[in-house]
């Protein structure tokens, strides 16, 4: 087993009662089974038996008695859930008994608004049903793929295979997926924050247990096993989790608000309604029924919902196309109100591998004897990162140094260590990691990095230290011996995408763990100039820190808590801060953000906390899911307004009725026509077309403050223009005229807020209302549309008048939505 010198503190053990220490410098040896090479030297005979796992036997034993762990994949709503959340509604029902009333009393013309309501219904189905197999078929490709050693073989299986018992590998940015009691460990430090709040890692050691939800930062080892299923304990917090969900979405719970007062104001005025049209009016039961359900009908923002739905679907099924994984739904709406963005260098802005350029020899060190150190260092980490494996590919291991000790990289130190045994009997210790943590400031060789630093370079320093690896103070006063100069390349559409973020006013921040001045010259060599800052310099006061960030547009030497600290101070000052990374060391800040982007190369850690996840790899992609919310947003905002003018003037128009106890101006099949061309035909295009404008916050504000007033005008000019007609028509065909004026009244000031609604135009904008006029006027020329929508206009005196207090009302609606936009800005 792994063991410490005599006299140290081996950590807690289960039932001790002691908390876990946090010591994120202690080593390990590497002499017992920690699932890392073995080192060199020691006869086959000597070393310690590996645990060999769960044979195929045992697993099979444990699957037939259901000790697996079968907690389902949760990626989105099923079949019957997505049935049942877009058919039965509280608007569907009432719009539902209004339809089978109507069929029973009146012609099928005023029966055509619940087979409309049947098509949306039917279109919200499909679409989110789409969305599902997209998001299903995503999430199978980001899933977590534990490695499990069986029968002393190490495999990969899918989350869903593991079972109770089993010998679970874990190293650097693994997450853990289930809960287990540590085996083996070489430096393992364990990050239980998500789970418990604690920052600081936790060291562990074989008997330790780990629960599921935590993840490694450093170090490697194995668990076994023993909670599986609903029993984990991370599967029991996430029990009732759904990743397809609009919850904590500013768009739905303001358009739940919005039905919230449809729904006040509509009770009471359908009474009313009711009560007047089939108790006071002393006509036909059958049509005064019709005209009943004509009043309540329009009250109800149906396609609303729908609209908003199929639009998320949507945007669902254009990322998936593009290997984005929408973890959860709110986030193409949340990226939409971004206004800051942070990046790590590292995966994002270049391409995750790396290539060891030169290496350059310090105080007169032998090369070969250097390039012997690397390789031993090379060998001494099982879970190398991108930086080390570098140096692995260019300094192969030697065979007569052995590694006996090692010191694994953490991004809160940022470096690593090992004691090694050379050929010759010697032995050394040695650290490899950032020159200007490793070195005093008035070094000579930080003006050498710094030089190289300047070209965009990545360096790393290698040096001796005479202290032990368990020395809290290993690395002071040590011997610098080299420097290793790696080169990453940039990825080809970084440049691209960052000049989008400046286009749409987005401010990009790159925060990194790299030197500063390195970090700058990749950031310049894209086009991203500003202020450069060494996050070590940054104060601890929240309020100063806020400023500097906010000022600051490159951040190098970042620790992980300092960057989940940037996002806080972000935040503070107003910003919606979205963060990408791909490392462990990215975890905590991933989470904070108000939206979390990972490469789908990245650790399990970070896809796991992250609401997007590119599974291409491409930065490229975030330019698409920015679009994609945008669209989303900026639509709906457009739309509701419209939907939401028609239920405001169809409650005035009830309540006008009801106060002058006359006939309501309008059969249902009136309604539907305008409704149709004037509402969801339009608001159909209106709602997936391109929307670049960024999202603002108060929905429920921004649309009332125009809906309100447009829907006041509509009713009260179409009341009056009634009115007008009921005094100028006599005779029996007189409601019949009269409600036709009325509809050509309510529809041009209907297509005149559709008109404002679809600013600023484009060639499609203008074709899709010319076609919606072209529609209405179809009707009234052809004789059989005519008598189908019952709508003639007789005479031409009122068929004027209507035209001309439709222009008035289109002049007032001119002058009062500016004068909202001016008085309530948002």
């Amino acid at each position: 087993m792994t063991h410490t010198d005599a006299g140290a503190d081996p950590g807690p053990r289960p039932g001790d009662g002691r908390p876990a220490v946090h010591r994120p410098d202690r080593p390990t040896e590497v002499s017992g089974p920690t699932g890392v090479s073995e080192p060199h030297g020691i006869p086959e005979s000597a070393r310690p038996t590996r645990p060999a796992g769960l044979s195929a036997a045992e697993v099979a034993e444990r699957v037939a008695r259901g000790e697996v762990n079968d907690v389902p994949v949760r990626s989105s709503r099923s079949l019957v859930d997505i049935v049942r959340a877009n058919v039965f509604t509280r608007f569907n029902a009432i719009i539902g008994v209004l339809w089978v009333i109507m069929l029973v009393v009146a012609p099928i013309q005023d029966s055509l608004f619940g087979f409309v309501i049947l098509a949306n219904t039917g279109i919200g189905i499909i679409q989110e049903w789409r969305a599902k197999k997209t998001l299903d078929s995503l999430a199978v490709i980001g899933e977590a793929r534990p490695t499990v050693r069986r029968d002393g073989v190490a495999a990969t299986v899918s989350t869903s295979e593991i079972v109770l018992g089993d010998l679970i590998e874990i190293g650097p940015g693994d997450k853990i997926v289930v809960d287990g009691e540590i085996v083996e460990a070489d430096g393992l430090e364990i990050d239980e924050s998500l789970l418990t709040g604690e920052a600081d890692p936790v060291v562990k050691q074989p008997g330790d247990q780990v629960m599921s939800g935590s993840f490694v930062v450093a170090g490697g080892g194995a668990f076994r096993a023993t909670k599986v299923g609903r029993e984990a304990y991370a599967a029991q917090l996430a029990e009732e989790a759904s990743r397809f969900t609009l919850v904590h979405s500013e768009l739905r719970s303001g358009i739940s608000t919005i039905l919230k007062y449809v729904t006040w104001m509509m009770v009471p005025t359908a009474i009313g309604l009711i009560i007047s049209q089939l108790l006071v009016k002393d006509n036909a039961f059958k049509d005064s029924v019709a005209r009943t359900v004509g009043g309540i009908v329009p009250m109800v923002p149906e396609g609303l919902v729908l609209l908003t739905s199929v639009a998320f679907a949507i945007g669902v099924i254009r990322l998936g196309r593009k290997q984005c994984l929408v973890q959860e739904l709110p986030a193409i709406e949340g990226l939409a109100r971004v206004d800051v963005v942070c990046l790590d260098k590292t995966g994002t802005l270049t391409e995750g591998g790396m290539v060891v350029t030169e290496l350059r020899l310090l105080g007169g060190a032998d090369e070969s004897y250097v390039r012997k150190v690397l390789g031993a260092l090379g060998e001494s980490d099982p879970r190398p990162n991108a930086s080390l494996q570098a140096i692995i590919d260019a300094y192969p291991d030697s065979e007569d140094w052995r590694c006996t000790r090692s010191l694994p990289f953490s991004s809160a130190r940022k470096y690593s260590g090992a004691a090694c045994s050379e050929g010759d009997g010697e032995s050394g210790t040695w650290l490899l990691g950032a020159p200007d943590v490793l070195l005093d400031d008035d070094d000579p060789a930080l003006a050498e990095t710094g030089r190289l630093n300047e070209q965009g370079l990545r360096v790393l320093l290698l040096a001796r230290t005479a202290r032990d690896l368990d020395d809290p103070e290993v690395a002071r006063d040590v011997e610098p011996t080299a420097l290793v100069v790696l080169e990453q390349r940039l990825r080809p559409d970084a440049a691209d995408t960052l000049r989008y973020f400046a286009q749409q006013d987005v401010a990009a921040k790159v925060v990194s763990g790299d030197n500063a001045v390195s970090v700058g010259a990749v950031a310049a060599k894209l086009g991203l100039e500003g202020e450069v800052v060494d996050a070590r310099r940054l104060p601890d006061d929240p309020e100063r820190m806020a400023k500097g960030v906010e000022a600051g547009t490159v951040f190098g030497r970042v620790t992980p808590q300092q960057k989940r600290d940037m996002v806080g101070a972000l935040q503070s000052r107003g910003h919606t801060v979205a963060m990408t990374g791909d490392g462990v060391n990215d975890v905590l800040a991933l989470k904070d953000a108000d939206i979390g982007v990972s490469m789908g190369s990245g650790s399990e850690a970070t896809r796991a906390v992250a609401q997007i996840v590119l599974l291409n790899n491409s930065f490229a992609t975030l330019p698409s899911v920015v679009a994609e919310g945008r669209r989303v947003i900026g639509n709906i905002t457009r739309v509701a307004t419209l939907f939401l003018v028609k239920t405001v003037y169809s409650v005035l128009l009830a309540i006008l009725v009801v106060l002058s106890q006359v006939e309501y101006p309008f059969l249902p099949r009136h309604l539907t026509l305008l409704s149709t061309l004037t509402i969801g035909v339009p608001a159909f295009f209106l709602a997936l077309a391109p929307n670049k404008e960024r999202a603002q916050p108060h929905f429920v504000r921004r649309v009332m403050r125009y809906a309100i007033p447009g829907g006041v005008v509509a009713g009260v000019a179409t009341f009056a223009t009634y009115l007008l007609a009921g005094g100028h028509y006599t005779g029996p065909g007189a409601l019949d005229a009269e409600t036709s004026v009325a509809t050509l009244t309510l529809f041009l000031i209907s297509m005149w807020v559709l008109a404002i609604i679809a600013r600023p135009y484009t060639w499609w904008r203008l074709c899709l209302v010319a076609a919606m006029g072209l529609g209405f006027l179809l009707v009234l020329a052809v004789p059989w549309l005519q008598d189908f929508f019952a709508l003639k206009l007789v005479g031409t005196t009122m068929p004027w008048a209507a035209v001309g207090v439709a222009a008035v009302a289109a002049a007032a609606l001119e002058l009062l939505w500016r004068w909202v936009g001016r008085r309530f800005p948002t």
